[in-house]
């Protein structure tokens, strides 16, 4: 009886779970009959015959294989081959004003206008503050009073040339030689007639010390002459001086631009040297940028730079004007900028660009046709060509140009791909024919 046992549960193991219900079937018929048979008998005999009965079971039995027909798929193939692609460096960068300057004042005084505001565009010798003139105006008149006054003293008329005036010309010096010509002349007649004994000597001693005395007040009024002169200049001098001062009162722009930010109002008090408001030049506008010191050598003056603005959706292609002399010692970089035309004003200073710098300009890579690439839920993939049947091979990608793009790896030199990558699919590759 314990041989029967252990035949039983050697079998009961053996059955799969998807007989286990048969089984269960099985259970209650033999517990009906366990009064008439031997319970350990008939348990083995039902184990055996359930687990023989799966040997013969029609889902046990083998089917006959069909044949897998092979899908042909009709295309062109490309084989892959290096292309001149240049090499690029991409940089990045933002765009300066080509001039930024602060204006400020020369002159202390009131602003009694202010005439622009912040994103005004001004020509050059625009009118951008307008200072309180009142008090300079009066420095100018008297100061050109005083140029007057200084130009009669030696008898010069308001037209007249400073250089038209003749020192011994002058009023002063011409009555000083009149009195020194009286003094000489009356010296010989006493000299005569002290010759003959009809004076004494010291009448004559005394027109030769008066003598002496007219030919030093000539000298002197000479001298007086040329002092004259001198205040002339001084006088204009000053005369210029208000007048500059004068004219310093309105504020102009030092150039064309667009008024970036201004700091004072109408009736704020400035003082001489304070700053009013910024000006920049836009129509001209810089990017700078930097490369690091392994491409510092292989940056050039001319060099091309293809420049692409992300917010304002423009392009453009510009040449490096301004290199820096040496390396940013904090970053290990060279500085760089290049000239962009902005007379349309469609850009704005501050904006941030990504420059492409061709490095390398006869450099190859390996680049296929764009249309032999398919991407899908962020995978790129092509269609290889393997001992004529397609299989697929996922690559990784570099730069794109127009109808090519750059693959890193996932195919070499001589591979051969499905040029047409929508079309691919598992199958036999037949080479579709031009015409």
């Amino acid at each position: 009886m314990g041989d029967h046992v252990g035949i039983a549960e050697t079998a009961l193991h053996s059955i799969p779970s998807r007989l286990m219900r048969e089984f269960s079937t099985t259970r209650l018929l033999f517990w009906s009959t366990r009064q008439t048979y031997p319970s350990s008998s008939i348990l083995a005999a039902l184990a055996i015959g359930l687990v023989l009965g799966l040997g013969c079971t029609p889902e046990n039995a083998p089917k006959e294989q069909k044949p897998v027909e092979q899908v042909q798929v009709h295309g062109q193939a490309f084989t892959v081959q290096p292309k001149v692609w240049p090499k690029l460096f991409k940089c990045q960068g933002s765009l300066v004003a080509d001039e930024t300057t602060t204006v400020g004042s020369k002159v202390a005084g009131q602003i009694s206008s202010v005439p622009v505001d912040l994103g005004d565009v001004v020509a050059k010798d625009d009118v951008l503050v307008q200072l309180d003139s009142s008090e300079y105006v009066l420095q100018a008149r008297q100061a050109e009073a005083q140029l007057l006054q200084a130009r009669s003293a030696v008898g010069l008329k308001p037209d007249d040339p400073l250089e038209k005036l003749d020192t011994d010309n002058a009023p002063p010096v011409r009555e000083a030689r009149a009195i020194w010509d009286e003094a000489k002349k009356a010296v010989i007649r006493l000299r005569e007639l002290a010759s003959r004994d009809a004076i004494s000597d010291t009448d004559l001693d005394l027109a030769e010390s008066a003598e002496r005395v007219a030919s030093a007040r000539f000298s002197s009024a000479q001298n007086g002459v040329r002092e004259k002169i001198a205040l002339i200049s001084v006088q204009s001098a000053l005369r210029d001086l208000a007048n500059q001062r004068l004219r310093e009162t309105t504020i102009r722009a030092p150039f064309a631009g667009v008024i970036e930010s201004r700091f004072i109002a109408t009736g704020t008090y400035a003082q001489a040297g304070q700053a009013l408001m910024t000006i920049a030049r836009t129509s001209v506008l810089r990017f700078r940028g930097s490369v690091p010191e392994r491409y510092a050598q292989q940056i050039q003056l001319g060099q091309s730079i293809s420049l692409d603005f992300d917010l304002s959706d423009q392009q453009r292609t510009v040449s490096i004007t301004r290199i820096s002399p040496s390396l940013d010692p904090a970053n290990r970089s060279l500085v760089f900028e290049a000239n962009i035309d902005n007379a349309d004003s469609k850009l704005r200073s501050g904006l941030f660009a990504e420059g492409l710098i061709v490095i390398e300009p006869e450099a190859t890579a390996t680049v296929i046709p764009i249309s032999a690439l398919v991407r899908f839920a962020g995978v790129d993939k092509v269609w290889k060509i393997v001992n004529g049947k397609l299989v697929e091979q996922y690559v990784s990608l570099g730069r794109q140009e127009e109808d090519w793009i750059e693959i890193q790896s996932g195919i070499n030199e001589g591979d051969q791909l499905l040029l047409n990558g929508k079309d691919g699919r598992l199958g036999v590759f037949v080479e579709k024919s031009d015409s």
